[in-house]
């Protein structure tokens, strides 16, 4: 008895420990034969999906309707000056005079400093008295010759003089314009370096004069696009520090491509009629380079790429239909479908790794616009 007793207690030590081991393992097994058993029982009538435990796809759809497409370029580029210049003057010698006030406008012509020319106005005058009494031999001499009583060639001697003597006072003139030094255009004047009685030369700066109105926009725009971006081309652009869009107009485009860029400069024109811009801002520059209206557009994320080209997935009685597109216009979101999908259709844009043609699916959110 005791030793049938042992053998039945290690018998069951035995099954325990097989149980313990080896339930993990067989309890899907289990599990999947509990579940086949209840597809014979009332409920097995539900449908296929619940009846055989497969789970239909869920996806979001995209409803292709008419969309208008816009080709936008960005770039940056600066504001700059429609002129600017360093004034200087075109002789040397001590400034006697300055007639602008710092930051203020002036007109084309008004004079704005002087240099010393006590010197030249002395030799002008010399020469004028020269001058009148050069003249009025001039006169008698042209009466002399009238009546024959002095020649030709006296006559011409003292007509030489005199064209010497008028040479000279326009020479002098013109040095004396050298003294002054006047607005070359209409802008507004900068602070200057100089202070009266400073001595000045031609390569001393004095101030700086800056016209504003228009303003320039300078910017460049990939070799691509030269033949897209000619005179008169609008401009969009936005300064740093302010969200109002400014309107240009192209006015110049470099003839040569950078080469280390392979870029196009080109230089647009904005009225700044109230000079609310300055020169030298950073701005954001966009152009419109092409715009179709009616087009059939859909986000880039549905497309899946293929060995022969692009296919998208479309929603079509309860499953998903694969098709093979032709694309046009590429934005930052959207594609344009030159050929394969037309308005109306449900594009499927979630789950595309997951899909293949004719694979039943749900459709569970729809997006009508974009």
């Amino acid at each position: 008895m005791k030793k049938g007793l042992k053998i039945t207690i290690s018998v069951l030590i035995i099954v325990l420990l097989a149980v313990v081991i080896f339930y993990p393992k067989i309890k899907p097994l289990l599990a999947s034969l509990s579940g086949k058993q209840n597809t014979s029982g009332p409920s097995a009538g539900r449908g296929p999906g619940s009846g055989q435990g497969r789970q239909i796809l869920s996806v979001s759809g995209f409803l292709i309707e008419p969309a208008n497409m816009s080709d936008l370029y960005k770039s940056t580029g600066s504001t700059r000056p429609d002129e600017e210049v360093d004034l200087s003057f075109e002789t040397s010698g001590k400034i006697v005079g300055i007639n602008f006030t710092e930051g203020k406008r002036v007109r084309k012509g008004d004079l704005l400093a002087k240099i010393n020319d006590r010197p030249l106005q002395a030799q002008l005058q010399k020469l004028q008295a020269q001058k009148k009494l050069v003249g009025e031999k001039e006169f008698r001499q042209r009466s002399l010759l009238d009546k024959d009583a002095i020649s030709q060639e006296s006559y011409d001697q003292i007509v030489t003089e005199l064209q010497t003597i008028q040479a000279d006072i326009n020479l002098i003139r013109a040095r004396i314009s050298e003294t002054e030094m006047r607005a070359p255009f209409d802008g507004t004047i900068g602070v200057r370096y100089l202070s009266e009685g400073s001595y000045a030369n031609p390569s001393t700066k004095i101030a700086k004069l800056v016209k504003v109105s228009p303003l320039k926009l300078d910017f460049s725009i990939p070799e691509r696009y030269a033949n897209q971006v000619n005179i008169g081309y609008p401009v969009t652009f936005a300064i740093e520090g302010s969200n109002e869009l400014y309107q240009a107009a192209v006015y110049a485009v470099d003839p040569r491509i950078v080469e280390e860029t392979r870029s196009i400069v080109i230089r647009a024109i904005y009225p700044n009629k109230n000079e609310e811009l300055k020169s030298g801002h950073f701005a954001t520059v966009t152009l419109l380079l092409s715009k179709i209206e009616n087009a059939v557009s859909i986000p880039s994320e549905a497309i899946t790429p293929e060995m022969d080209g692009e296919m998208v997935y479309v929603y079509r009685s309860g499953k998903a239909t694969s098709v093979k597109i032709s694309t046009g216009l590429r934005t930052e979101s959207m594609v344009q479908i030159t050929d394969g999908l037309k308005f109306g259709d449900t594009l499927i844009t979630s789950g595309i790794l997951q899909l293949r043609h004719n694979l039943p699916v749900v459709l569970d959110t729809l997006i009508k616009k974009q």
